[in-house]
């Protein structure tokens, strides 16, 4: 059974039964201008970050997935309430010797981060902090929304990460936490809620400035605010 925590008043659960979702593999959608939005999948290597991208994408489980080299590039096209989003989703590889030459490629113009974890696998949960200072390294900005997933709970006599422990450590980051199975059928939604619940939250952010203000708007906010400045009773 997938578990998904989120920080209060935070990531707003993805959709519910009165959203107006479709979603389609196919990028035939008439004259509709899609937004396009890059999110990284990273994570240690043997997490599942390729099967879980293959899931959402293609709708069924990897088998025998080898390893990734440098990046693996996938796209899915869904319309929510009306609105064409495609999604860029870069599986990254987790071993170093494959990252080195590609890291500053996938991190440049990122909308979002999934942090992955095996649930099996104690080490790759200790990683997740690296990873996280990897990202601040190459100026993923506060910003920009973050994910951390544990992966293979259908594994459930083998789980090394406590489902506490890995709450406590996404807290501590304000991340929301799904814990999930890409190879397990039943776990699809699931899956598929990990990536629209970033969908969702993309799409619905607006710019706070939608064009850099003139020399003159400037001059004239600065003279306005000096005005009130030398009006001032206080």
């Amino acid at each position: 059974m997938a578990i998904e925590t989120k920080p209060e008043d935070e990531f707003d659960t993805v959709f519910d039964q009165n959203d107006s979702l479709e979603l389609s593999s196919s990028h035939d959608y008439g004259n509709a201008q899609a937004r396009i939005f890059k999110i990284i999948v990273i994570g240690d290597s043997n997490v599942g970050k390729t099967c879980l991208t293959y899931r959402f994408c293609g709708g069924t489980f990897l088998k025998n997935p080898e390893a990734t080299i440098g990046v693996d590039f996938r796209e899915r096209t869904l319309v929510l309430d009306g609105e064409t989003i495609k999604l860029q989703i870069w599986d990254t590889a987790g071993q170093e010797r494959f990252r080195r030459s590609m890291v500053e490629h996938y991190y440049r113009s990122v909308h979002a981060v999934i942090f992955v974890y095996d649930v099996t696998s104690l080490c790759s949960f200790e990683s997740i902090p690296e990873w996280i200072e990897e990202c601040s390294r190459h100026c993923v900005g506060p910003l920009v929304p973050r994910i951390m997933v544990g992966n293979k709970c259908d594994l459930r006599d083998r789980v090394e990460v406590p489902t506490t422990a890995a709450q406590c450590l996404a807290d501590s980051y304000n991340f929301p936490l799904f814990e999930t199975s890409a190879k397990d059928p039943a776990e699809k939604e699931h899956v598929d809620a990990i990536f629209l619940t970033l969908a969702y939250r993309l799409k619905s952010h607006k710019p706070l400035r939608l064009k850099q203000p003139s020399e003159s708007n400037i001059r004239q906010l600065w003279n306005q605010r000096e005005q009130e400045a030398s009006t001032c009773q206080c």
